[in-house]
């Protein structure tokens, strides 16, 4: 198995801007701690997101929120995936990256659990590659809009029993690291 780390969005918006990431606790830690593990054992892309329209009150291209957090710059990482839709397929070289590598599985961690985190997972599936979905290593926060109100939690473990069903393998950091 030919296995290749994405690290989705960890960008600063989550913590200091509109959309804090609140579930799990420690999720930071956990990709760090993933990221740190993968060094030198398998490939790591980070993808990074941004909104071209102007009017978008986030993700905008050279803001502070825009930007990767700090600790994700830090660490080592063989290509980074700019993206303008959830999915990090979409519109980008990924998929020609992960195949000039020979890679059949990717690794899921980075935010936001429900939207691109499970978009790319998706996308990863419909082309063929087996996915590995962190659970303490992908994060969410509540949502409120017309359709409902959902906690973090909630929303949290329903995408991921919706990944493990018929997508994504589901486990957590710790199981993880002992496959490497």
């Amino acid at each position: 198995m030919d296995r290749a780390l994405l690290v989705i969005d960890v960008q600063n918006e989550y913590f200091t801007g509109a959309l804090p990431i609140t579930h799990p606790a420690g999720h930071l830690e956990k990709i760090l701690e993933v990221m740190d593990a993968a060094e030198g054992k398998i490939p790591t892309f980070v993808v990074q997101h941004h909104f071209p329209s102007p009017e978008m009150p986030f993700f905008r291209k050279n803001t502070e929120g825009w930007q990767l957090h700090p600790e994700i710059v830090a660490r080592p990482y063989e290509s980074l995936i700019e993206k303008t839709l959830p999915g990090s397929f979409t519109g980008t070289n990924l998929e020609d990256e992960l195949r000039q590598r020979s890679i059949d599985t990717v690794t899921i961690t980075g935010y936001m659990t429900h939207m691109c985190c499970d978009t790319t997972a998706r996308q990863a599936a419909h082309r063929g590659l087996k996915v590995e979905f962190l659970s303490d290593a992908t994060g969410t926060l509540p949502l409120s809009n017309e359709a409902g109100d959902v906690t973090a939690e909630e929303l949290h473990r329903s995408i991921l029993c919706a990944q493990q069903m018929l997508i994504s393998e589901v486990l957590d950091v710790a199981r993880w690291r002992g496959r490497l």
